[in-house]
């Protein structure tokens, strides 16, 4: 947040009326001026009032709404009759992802609170989390499928919410969670007795529906894509043939030392590839993709975030929802289907007030995209003329990777025999 911090109309955060121990938590994390979408949506929210936001990742929502949310249940008695399991405060993420990293950052934002914090998602951890909800919790952070199975089971109460939030609502719709959104909004207190605040990438009429379904009379907060992608994010687009991307990729690593890069591949088969040549040739990367488990994913990105590896290769699924700090380079390997993606994508960098490079290639496969991309941006991506002379001639070929049979016993593919078939047979 550098260059606001010399903006007087920028507003500081000891401007708003906040209990002490939340300030303590703001200064435990540096923040002293606001962001765009915090400047517009705390005064809305400190006063009591739901908020509907636009605002992409990396722009500072999560700490506008667990700021409203620690204020709201430190400012108000619970309820009566509420029981030690009833949670005060619901905090919805499509993604495992985004679920660690809300409770990740209201553990230091609320740190000095004294509310009891609660994580619950799919995968991984299933007696942990219900024994720590079954304990009692003020705010639940978590993704809906694993939150109605406890509520199913009885382990947390929601009927006295006094703050619901919904994180990337237009994410749970391409995701088919909103069922399940609905199911949990309905059960918790009125709109009217709540706080509610909602945020997304997009107010698109079915995210907005879903707003005026389950909010109070939502006060709208938009902040433009344009804000992430023009003002700190330096972009760039080669233009190389299929066969120059891993030289080209191997060059720009050698030439550029990111400190710590994402490189976005369309598939998991060319994420693997990708990240076999880099290891080969001297560059630490890690993979991720979306059958990765989840305790190995989580070692991943925490060895990525704190500097064990300088790449981390990934399809789609890094693209929302993950904060790591000080990313300072991002790569489309391949450029992606829509303008939203591309966004998302690069907003993997220049967070919290810093800057940052997005470098894409338009290849033969996936150059056809840049004209939708360029449409959505509402500008050109600047060119950039390939060396090919610097290109590495011959670079350390990776080891072919170990591919696991497909099918039953009879072998690769899983054949029964000289027929074929699906092994069951004679």
């Amino acid at each position: 947040m550098t260059d606001a911090a010399q903006d007087p109309s920028v507003p500081a955060f000891d401007r708003f009326d906040l209990p002490e121990t939340v300030r303590a938590g703001l200064r435990k994390a540096g923040f002293d001026t606001c962001t765009p979408i915090q400047a517009q949506a705390l005064p809305i929210a400190l006063e009591g009032r739901d908020v509907a936001g636009q605002a992409q990742t990396g722009t500072g929502k999560t700490a506008a709404f667990l700021i409203a949310t620690f204020n709201r249940l430190l400012r108000q008695a619970p309820a009566e009759h509420r029981r030690p399991t009833d949670v005060r405060a619901l905090i919805l993420a499509p993604t495992r992802e985004l679920a660690v990293q809300i409770h990740r950052d209201a553990e230091l934002l609320g740190g000095e609170t004294g509310l009891r914090l609660a994580l619950a998602y799919g995968g991984t951890d299933y007696d942990r989390q219900r024994e720590a909800l079954a304990a009692g919790a003020d705010v639940l952070i978590g993704t809906p499928g694993r939150i109605i199975d406890y509520f199913k089971q009885k382990v947390f109460g929601l009927k006295h919410t006094e703050v619901v939030v919904l994180d990337e609502a237009d994410r749970m719709f391409d995701l088919g969670f909103i069922k399940d959104v609905r199911f949990l909004m309905r059960r918790c207190a009125p709109p009217q007795e709540r706080l509610s605040m909602l945020f997304s990438a997009t107010l698109s009429w079915r995210v907005m529906e879903l707003a005026y379904e389950h909010m109070n009379n939502p006060e709208k907060v938009q902040i433009e894509a344009e804000t992430l992608t023009a003002d700190r994010v330096r972009q760039t687009i080669y233009y190389p043939a299929n066969d120059e991307k891993i030289p080209l990729l191997l060059a720009l690593a050698r030439d550029l030392a990111p400190e710590r890069a994402i490189v976005f591949s369309n598939t998991k088969h060319g994420a693997e590839k990708v990240a076999d040549w880099l290891n080969a040739n001297g560059h630490a990367a890690a993979l991720l993709s979306g059958d990765v488990p989840q305790k190995k994913r989580s070692k991943l990105l925490e060895g990525f975030a704190a500097g064990e590896y300088t790449f981390l290769v990934a399809t789609d699924v890094a693209a929302r929802g993950l904060h790591i700090p000080e990313v300072t380079h991002v790569f489309n390997f391949d450029l992606p289907q829509s303008g939203e993606d591309y966004v998302h994508r690069i907003g993997r960098t220049a967070r919290a007030g810093a800057e940052g490079d997005a470098i894409s290639f338009g290849c033969e496969d996936s150059a056809f995209y840049l004209p939708d991309i360029e449409s959505y941006l509402g500008e050109r991506i600047p060119t950039e003329n390939i060396d090919r002379a610097s290109l590495p001639q011959d670079p350390n070929r990776p080891k072919p990777r170990e591919r696991k049979p497909r099918g039953g016993p009879g072998g690769p593919g899983g054949r029964g025999g000289p027929r074929g078939g699906n092994g069951r047979g004679r």
